[in-house]
């Protein structure tokens, strides 16, 4: 479930949906099939991100689809959502557990197989490992690690491992043929001028990647 659910795995950033309202582009996405959201908005204040958080969960209950909040295990269980994803400067992994319990995922934000190693022995669910190719929004994390680190992570581990930075149609069976579970996105979809269009497109190009290995 975790694996289907997480193919393709929207992470939200209102300052690249080109002025148009978060939750409309989010719906967009639904229509055309992501089953998985994540909540990371950094900048807004607890108060704003509830209030966000509380709509975003309606929205994707409408959907039958995943939600998980970034870095905050607190609002994750104020609204109800399905899970928690944090990185190397959030709680530690085990930490989030104790808070959140057995039944909530955690996803961990990795650019080392050395970090997601440890990640995945203190009880995270699945990581996002990258950036593998270069995208302003992961340029804080240094260069770009590649699909070769990524398939060395992903036969590494023993959780699923989602390749994450700078992906797109252009390249996206580069990233799963290094036997990635899935691929985490956000201008791919959020800043595209359909939405609906380009994740029906890339959620394609995965079922095909499947359907021929």
């Amino acid at each position: 479930m975790l694996i289907a659910d997480f193919s393709l795995y929207l992470i939200t950033d209102r300052h690249q949906t080109a002025g148009r309202p978060q939750l409309d582009v989010v719906r967009q996405a639904l229509d055309g099939g992501v089953k998985a959201v994540q909540l990371r908005e950094k900048d807004l204040s607890g108060a704003a991100l509830f209030r966000l958080a509380a709509e975003m969960r309606r929205l994707t209950s409408d959907y039958g689809a995943r939600l998980i909040i970034n870095d905050r295990p607190d609002m994750a269980l104020a609204v109800g959502a399905d899970g928690v994803h944090i990185g190397i400067s959030s709680m530690p992994v085990a930490a989030a557990r104790r808070i959140l319990g057995d039944d909530k995922i955690i996803g961990y934000s990795a650019h080392a197989i050395d970090e997601a190693e440890r990640a995945q022995a203190d009880g995270a669910d699945f990581v996002t490992f990258g950036p593998v190719y270069a995208t302003p929004s992961k340029m804080a994390f240094g260069s770009p690690c590649g699909v070769t680190k990524l398939a060395t992570a992903a036969s590494t581990l023993n959780i699923p491992v989602i390749g994450l930075g700078g992906i797109s149609q252009a390249n996206i069976t580069e990233v799963l043929s290094a036997n990635s579970a899935g691929i985490a996105v956000i201008s791919a979809i959020l800043a595209a001028a359909d939405p609906n269009v380009a994740t029906t497109t890339l959620l394609k190009k995965i079922e095909e990647y499947v359907q021929h290995t």
